[in-house]
């Protein structure tokens, strides 16, 4: 049962009004002592031309309402709705323990598909710490929308075409040595490319040289494109370690490179259609009707941008995947760019425009600046992950010591950690990255949402129980502190939802912590292995509902949840 819908279909039956117009403006009230759900009445007032307290009491009088809710009450211009609360926790805990792990999911998406494109690094250039925002942001989006039926396609847009690569030839060829770059890897990739920019400030025709070997790629030369395609194997290599220990996949690697052979048809069609114009030497898409500047197509010297390869890949993955939503998540200084090419997709008449979606993040940067892969200053996401998991495993030997699987588990907790802390505030917010504060272990954090689940399981298992009935008592359940869970565990679903429509992960991983506090409360208000089996078996249900939505919750975060801790 929907208690919101119930709630909601009545009062529209009152005022003669649209169900889903009264669902959208439903609240939870913050205290309990003002009922467990609430509908403000203050936008009625426009519609029947009368004050809002007014409309409250008339709703109050006429309305016929569910057979779960005990009573209702104005509160000023608010309606308050106190359910049955024995009714309430059979209805949510019945449904979470007979649908276990699928609680929550819908099937709203259809199997509709939706393209991910989230991480997208550098090649040739180390993972870092600034990756970390995309990679997981748009990994726990992936989740998101498939746990709501959608068909999800993550995309990994290498950044593995463009002049660096150039720089990084020249900087091989006049200082590398092919023996080291094998051994080390991205870190001697690295270091001859921030060795190349040093140089380049004194001597600026390397930067003529760098260009040129770009134009050689671009040629199809074959010692350039060896060297190119070397230099990208041995990314790869690097990065999927990284991604293995992040719990990362991706259905595509399809990067800048992939849509070389597939522009020239993009930019024929820009003509054809009488959008391309001359400015300087360039070929622009001029944007002044949206007060923004011209999109630049093609270079001077006969480049391809970005620009232009992101309309390519566009155009291909919707006549490849036919996407209803194409989610782009990159950092937030990149809102002009997607701006101006999602216009220009709109000027070549594609009405599927309005489905490409900028998700933006904040920055990411260093206690001591800007993070610059030009400088080496960087932390790299590797070095991060390890520091982790090696400070997960020394809290485990201090506090835990004869723990089964210690490894495992700090592993989990350890990644958990990092992965927690970036997606618990929103993401628009800059991040100045701190060692301290990741690996953190207090207050609201991913080891303590675990901890919690493993708490529960603890309990589970001290009971002897491993299903758990939904045939029990449920007058047991109206203190308090269990009907908060109980609330907790109802909104989860929409919850979910609202993550989906903004895009926003850290309305899941709030939640999280907001029922692994009501649940800590429960256990600390309440006896849950009670003497009287009835009391005993009701709260071992709410125990069991609990540890089901944290492990799902966390899973659409990209988090384990270990049963032990």
């Amino acid at each position: 049962m929907d208690f919101k819908a119930e709630i909601a279909a009545s009062i529209a039956e009152a005022v003669s009004l649209d169900t889903n117009e009264i669902l959208g403006a439903m609240e939870i009230p913050p205290n309990p002592e003002m009922g467990d759900y609430a509908y403000p009445c203050f936008r009625l007032a426009k519609t029947l031309r009368k004050a809002p307290p007014l409309i409250a009491t008339e709703i109050a009088e006429k309305i016929k309402a569910p057979a779960f809710i005990k009573e209702v009450k104005v509160i000023g211009a608010y309606l308050n709705f106190f359910t049955d609360k024995s009714f309430f926790a059979k209805e949510i805990i019945t449904k979470v323990l007979s649908e276990k792990e699928n609680y929550g999911k819908s099937n709203e998406g259809d199997k509709k598909a939706v393209v991910i494109d989230y991480s997208s690094p550098n090649i040739a250039k180390p993972f870092h710490v600034g990756h970390l925002r995309s990679t997981v942001i748009g990994n726990a989006i992936y989740k998101i929308y498939e746990f709501l039926g959608y068909k999800c396609v993550g995309v990994n847009h290498l950044g593995d075409w463009g002049t660096q690569f150039g720089k990084l030839i020249t900087a091989y060829k006049l200082w590398g040595d092919q023996k080291k770059v094998e051994e080390e890897g991205i870190s001697e990739l690295m270091r001859l490319y921030v060795q190349f920019h040093e140089e380049a400030e004194k001597d600026d025709s390397l930067n003529d040289t760098a260009r040129a070997w770009f134009v050689k790629m671009q040629d199809g030369d074959e010692e350039a494109l060896t060297l190119w395609k070397w230099f990208k194997d041995l990314s790869l290599k690097e990065f999927e370690r990284v991604y293995k220990t992040l719990g990362v996949t991706f259905d595509s690697y399809a990067g800048e490179s992939f849509y070389n052979d597939k522009m020239a048809a993009v930019v024929d069609e820009l003509k054809e259609k009488n959008l391309l114009k001359e400015s300087n030497g360039a070929m622009i898409v001029d944007l002044e009707d949206a007060k923004m500047p011209p999109c630049l197509i093609i270079r001077t010297d006969g480049g391809t941008l970005y620009a232009t390869r992101d309309i390519t890949a566009a155009i291909y993955r919707k006549k490849t995947y036919d996407f209803v939503k194409d989610i782009y998540v990159t950092a937030i200084d990149q809102n002009l760019h997607f701006a101006q090419w999602f216009k220009v997709i709109e000027k070549m008449g594609y009405d599927w425009s309005k489905d490409l979606v900028h998700v933006p993040f904040g920055l990411v940067s260093l206690e001591s600046g800007k993070l610059s892969t030009r400088k080496g200053n960087v932390v790299l996401m590797e070095d991060l992950l390890n520091e982790a998991v090696k400070k997960t495993a020394e809290i485990i030997e201090e506090k835990n010591p004869d723990l089964l699987n210690k490894e495992e588990v700090a592993r989990q907790v350890g990644i958990g950690a990092v992965i927690f802390d970036d997606l618990y505030n929103g993401r628009i917010k800059d991040i100045v990255f701190s060692w301290q504060k990741m690996l953190s272990f207090e207050g609201e954090t991913g080891p303590y949402v675990q901890y919690t689940n493993a708490r529960a399981c603890s309990v589970l298992k001290k009971a002897g129980v491993t299903e758990v009935s939904a045939d029990v008592d449920y007058s047991h359940l109206t203190d308090d502190a269990a009907v908060e869970v109980v609330k907790l565990l109802a909104s989860f679903n929409d919850k979910v939802k609202d993550a989906a429509d903004k895009y926003e992960p850290s309305i899941v991983s709030r939640y999280l912590v907001d029922l692994a506090q009501a649940f800590n409360k429960f256990y600390h208000d309440n006896v849950i292995l009670a003497d009287d089996e009835n009391t005993r078996n009701a709260r071992l249900a709410v125990v069991k509902s609990v540890s089901t939505v944290l492990k799902s919750g966390l899973a659409l975060l990209g988090i384990e949840a270990p049963e032990q801790m």
